[in-house]
């Protein structure tokens, strides 16, 4: 079936609050291009785990390998907030850097005229548990919250010069904010924290992002539906990957193609199972495109989610993206929008 739009085109229809042609398929690993430069403490240790570039150390786990992306336990970079400024340090950006020739090199296995490319500098929340871990960097927001945005606002002057550079040579299509604060059941913090510590720095961001001609898309996951307002207020048109604790079809109802609903899928339960029988998945996948797809709005992410190496996962996922390709990339055409 031939379309008008290519991916990109397609996307960045959905990503302005217009009807897309077709529903899009979201490939976040795809898309994603970030700079390859290392910064600071970034390593790959021999065990697979990595430092960042402010020193904090990661972990991967058996059901994650090869990513990792937790903080190694007891391996904490802060223990007192009020001692960030002796602790946390931003790395020099270097001055004698040739950005064009290595955004060229970063985006040679991109498709720039099929795909949107996505870029991201770090955001703050995470970060601050990454320093401290849970326990400590929750207490901090609450106990010290004017050493914490104190520290935001540092991170924030760094985050912002690579972001220039980044928006100037790259000139990606879409600004990623990324922020994992909330639960399965709930936010991590309160609407008024996160718009007392964070939201500023990220409108910063998109800000940004905005005068650069891009779209903006945050990622969130958990039932983080309550920081929703304060997105749109600075300018985010699209959101992922919308995990189904939240009230996705109120969502739609309430804000129309204001924001795209990039994902919906049920990563965590039977449709993302590798045991699960094809037809139930494939069932649990019609359900997922006729409840989101209509109006628009709405972006395909959906796996079969298994361990590396599970060939299982890997069979159903197959059968999953073509039933995208045949059932819910055409559904505007065979449904009428």
């Amino acid at each position: 079936m031939e379309y008008k739009l290519t991916r990109k085109e397609n996307f960045l229809r959905l990503m302005s609050g217009e009807m897309p042609e077709y529903i899009p398929n979201f490939d976040m690993m795809g898309w994603m291009k970030n700079c390859s430069l290392q910064l600071g403490e970034s390593r790959i240790l021999d065990n697979g785990n990595r430092y960042d570039e402010f020193g904090v150390e990661y972990t991967s786990s058996s059901s994650a390998p090869g990513n990792p992306v937790m903080p190694t336990p007891g391996k904490f970079l802060l223990e007192d907030i009020r001692d960030w400024e002796k602790v946390v340090r931003t790395p020099e950006l270097p001055q004698d850097i040739d950005w064009e020739a290595l955004a060229k090199k970063d985006l040679k296995d991109l498709d720039r005229h099929s795909d949107p490319h996505l870029m991201e500098v770090g955001g703050y929340f995470q970060l601050l548990m990454g320093f401290m871990g849970f326990t400590n960097g929750l207490c901090a927001m609450y106990e010290e919250p004017e050493a914490v945005y104190d520290l935001f606002s540092y991170l924030s002057e760094y985050h912002l010069k690579k972001e220039k550079l980044y928006l100037h040579y790259y000139k990606p299509d879409v600004w990623y904010i990324l922020e994992d604060n909330a639960t399965k059941l709930n936010p991590f913090i309160s609407p008024e924290l996160n718009r007392e510590l964070i939201i500023p720095f990220q409108r910063k961001q998109a800000e940004l992002a905005l005068d650069a001609g891009c779209k903006v898309l945050m990622h969130d996951c958990g039932r983080c539906e309550d920081f929703i307002e304060d997105w749109l207020s600075f300018g985010v048109s699209g959101w992922d990957p919308a995990q189904i604790e939240n009230d996705l079809p109120g969502i739609k109802a309430k804000y129309g193609r204001r924001l795209a609903v990039i994902g919906g899928w049920d990563f965590q339960g039977p449709p993302s199972w590798p045991e699960t029988p094809e037809e139930e998945i494939l069932e649990a996948a019609r359900v997922y495109v006729d409840t989101l797809a209509p109006g628009g709005a709405f972006a395909w992410e959906a796996h079969v989610m298994g361990r590396e190496g599970d060939e299982e996962a890997t069979r159903k996922d197959a059968l999953l993206q073509q039933f995208y390709e045949d059932y819910a990339k055409p559904w505007y055409r065979n449904h009428g929008g």
